[in-house]
Formats: structure tokens, sequence, C-alpha cells
């Protein structure tokens, strides 16, 4: 109290003092910034890229309501959303480790009661998605239980999303027992349960009847997986642990180690699978990747991951040794540029699901 009076004795301003309401503050304001970006680039890419790609009126057929036409890729980009979040909660108790209880305890408490949100979300956006999928089937047709029973029985991504939807209901389930039991119910289960609940995802894009059609599959689950991996592993540890140095130092060089597996799994079937929809079809082949708009939206993801491999470099390279230092560093704001463009590609593949390719 002194040195303040005699400051403002010898008309001194004091110096301002980081408190630990403003520090708190700062770390919300830096963790919305990173949900805004994941959350904004996947919705508004969506949209924005469903506008891009329409086609216009199909003489005979009535047209689709603006609900269903804009209403079904924002349901299934949050679908996506939603599952990732749940991955990437789930994987990160194994990226903390087990070593220090006291101090990584509380973090995965708090990321266990979130997991039951982001898996409820997952549960009623694939339901969301299962009946704009119905009324978009069949859009001069009132909406019915029936109409629903007899698209999951006829169209190969009703069951999908309800398998999806399912999934997301055993998360939230294990996600209770968890925040009631704690790690004894294993992270690698509710990992493993998040990551087979994201396989009838691709059921719900192009069906193909390619002769190697199993093989196209198998490259698009690994494609989602490698995905909500990267992708949720990264939002997991800006949202929780980058706030604690000890604990941070330990957990992103182990996502690193994931990250770089899954930017060359993802961009590897991610090319693969777009090429390959361009090749089969019939008059489009590989001069529709610069003439359709199915096409250009590959273009678009390629390029979204040219700077998602910039940004991570970034990461690795220049932050990684001074976050192992237990230095300052500008890590949530080049988290969230990387969340943002990753947001963005996945709107881009929301569309790209259901865009024809002819277009």
């Amino acid at each position: 109290m002194a040195v303040d009076s005699d400051a403002s004795q010898h008309g001194r301003s004091a110096k301002p003092v980081h408190t630990a309401d403003s520090d708190e503050r700062n770390a919300v304001g830096a963790k919305a910034a990173v949900v805004a970006a994941l959350l904004g680039g996947v919705l508004l890419t969506a949209l924005a890229a469903t506008a891009y790609t329409a086609v216009g009126t199909i003489p005979g057929l009535p047209d689709l309501p603006p609900l269903v036409h804009f209403g079904l890729p924002a349901a299934r980009a949050l679908l996506d959303v939603a599952a990732l979040a749940t991955v990437g909660l789930s994987l990160l108790p194994k990226l903390l480790g087990f070593d220090r209880p006291k101090h990584t305890e509380p973090v995965m408490a708090l990321a266990r009661q979130f997991t039951v949100v982001t898996a409820l979300v997952w549960m009623l956006s694939a339901l969301l998605s299962l009946v704009l999928h119905t009324a978009e089937l069949s859009p001069d047709r009132p909406l019915t239980t029936g109409l629903l029973i007899d698209y999951v029985a006829n169209v190969p991504a009703g069951p999908g999303l309800l398998v999806s939807a399912g999934a997301g209901l055993l998360c939230a389930a294990l996600g209770l027992v968890a925040v009631r039991f704690g790690e004894k119910v294993p992270a690698e289960l509710r990992t493993i349960i998040a990551l087979l609940g994201l396989l009838p995802m691709p059921l719900t894009g192009h069906a193909t009847d390619w002769q190697y059609h199993d093989f196209s599959m198998i490259s698009m689950e690994l494609h989602v997986i490698g995905a909500a991996m990267w992708t949720g592993g990264l939002a997991a540890v800006a949202l929780f642990v980058a706030p604690r140095r000890g604990l941070l130092a330990e957990a992103l060089p182990r996502f690193s180690k994931l990250a770089t597996i899954a930017i060359f799994v993802v961009g590897i079937s991610g090319l693969f699978n777009g090429l390959m929809e361009l090749i089969i079809t019939p008059a489009v082949g590989l001069p529709g990747l610069i003439s359709t708009g199915y096409g250009q939206i590959i273009l678009a993801k390629a390029g979204c991951l040219v700077v998602l491999g910039a940004v991570a470099s970034q990461m690795r390279f220049r932050l990684l040794p001074r976050i192992a230092r237990h230095q300052r560093t500008a890590l949530i704001g080049w988290a969230a540029a990387e969340v943002g463009v990753m947001g963005i590609a996945y709107g881009l593949g929301v569309v790209l699901s259901r865009a024809p390719v002819i277009v």
C-alpha cells in the first residue's frame, strides 16, 4: 500500500496488475475464439457451398423447401462437429497421460462432463438429419412416421444415421458413467466407441457401383476417422489444456505425433475419394476437377490441407520447443486458425458428400 501511495503522491500511475480474474477472462475469450472458429467455419462454409453447387429445378419434381435445402447441410455440419468433439474429448486422457493425477484429474473431470453434452448433440443432430433426408427425398409428401420407416428401410443413409444416433447415445451414457466413476471407465473404450460411431457416416454420401467400392469405403472410413482425431484432439487440447503449461508440455507432443499421421491419412484418402468420384462418373472424368462445382470443392479442400500443413508446421517446429520449456506462446491463436481452416474443410466435405458430381 505504501508503494501505491508514494506513486500517487509523486504523480506516477501504478502499473496495471494482472489478476486471476483477468487471466480467467482472457482464457474464456481464447476458448470462445476456438469454438467460434470451428463452428463458424463448418456452418458458414456448408451453407455457402450448398448455395454455390445448387442445381436448378428439375422438370416434374417439386422444389425443396429452404428449410430442407439449407437445414440439411447445417444439421450434418453440426453432427460432424459434435462427433469430432466427442472423439477429441474421449481421447484427451490418453494425450494427458496418467502420471500426474493431481493435475490432470480436474481437466479430465471437466472434459468428461462436456463429452456428455457433445454426445447428446451428436445424437440429436443425427436424428434431425434423418428427418431432413426423408423430407428431401419426398418433398411433396407430408412427413410421417411411415415415411421415415420407409426411408430407413430402403435408403442406405437411413440405417447409417440411426446407427450414428445410437453411437451418440451410447457415448453419452458412457460419459455419464465416467462422470460418476472417473477413469474406471477406460478412455480407450470411450474413444473406440466414438470412433466406431463415425463409421456409418460415409453411408450418407454418394453411392457408387464402382467395382472397387469396398476399397473406396475403407478409404472414406480412414478419412473420417483421421479427420475427427486430428480436429477433435486439437480442439480438446486448445480448450482444456492450453492454459496449463505443465500439462500442455506433455500433451502437445503426443498430439503432434498423432496429427502428423492424420494429415497424411486425411490428405491421401480425401484426394483419392474425390478423384475417383470424378473418374467413374460418365462424361466428367478428371477435367471435371476444374469444370464442375464438385471438382472445385475438391480443389478448395486440397487448398485447406496445404494451409493446415503450413500452420501445423509452425506449431510443431516453432511453438512446440517453447512449450516444452514451459514458455508463453501464441498457441491459442494458432490453434484457432487451424481449427477454423479445419472447419472450412469440414463444411466443404458436408457439401461434397451431397453435391451431384456433374454440377
